[in-house]
């Protein structure tokens, strides 16, 4: 793959202070040097509406389209209710529909999560990991990013300050960048 490797990154969180925009902030830091991470915010997705695919907002249309043009995407969410958010679910029905406009159809993709808990999400990801399975996405299986009571390991700036999860976000970013390469052929 000669050209620069694009990744979308969306976190299943509209907080301002949202740890999971934190990792998603933490991997655009630590990236190899032939990619580059854009950041789409959720904020403004309307509730999934199936009367309006055909006359779709222009937020979806947005996300649809830049979903389509990455090579791979990154997905951070918190746990709700053991499981993945509704901001993050809504978001993904939109991009998914209507019936064969699949946007996430065949893209690579990584998953993380961040927790005040001692969990760190891990009920969400695995929630969200069944749902692209549906999708026909191919998420990686390792290495897991899973941060634990992230009020000690993110800053009150939002800033990742803990060494052995940044260290696992850069590896998780390496590895989705040789994961493209592999499902590309290249």
């Amino acid at each position: 793959m000669d050209k620069q490797i694009t990744i979308l990154g969306f976190a299943g969180s509209l907080r301002k202070g949202s740890y999971n925009k934190a990792l998603l902030r933490a991997a655009s830091e630590l990236l190899p040097e032939e990619v580059k991470l854009e950041i789409f915010d959720l904020e403004g997705i309307p509730p999934y509406n199936m009367d309006l695919e055909n006359r779709m907002p222009e937020k979806v249309k947005e996300f649809k389209a830049k979903i389509r043009s990455a090579d791979a995407l990154l997905i951070a969410t918190p746990e709700h209710n053991y499981s993945m958010p509704g901001v993050l679910k809504n978001a993904i029905d939109w991009a998914s529909r209507p019936y064969g406009d699949n946007s996430f159809d065949g893209k690579p993709a990584a998953v993380m999560s961040a927790s005040p808990g001692m969990l760190g999400g891990v009920k969400a990801q695995f929630h969200l990991r069944q749902t692209l399975v549906f999708l026909n996405v191919h998420p990686l299986n390792r290495p897991e990013v899973v941060v634990t009571f992230c009020g000690e390991k993110i800053d009150d700036k939002g800033r990742v300050i803990d060494d052995k999860t940044r260290e696992k976000i850069k590896e998780l970013m390496e590895t989705l960048v040789t994961w493209t390469k592999r499902l590309k052929g290249d």
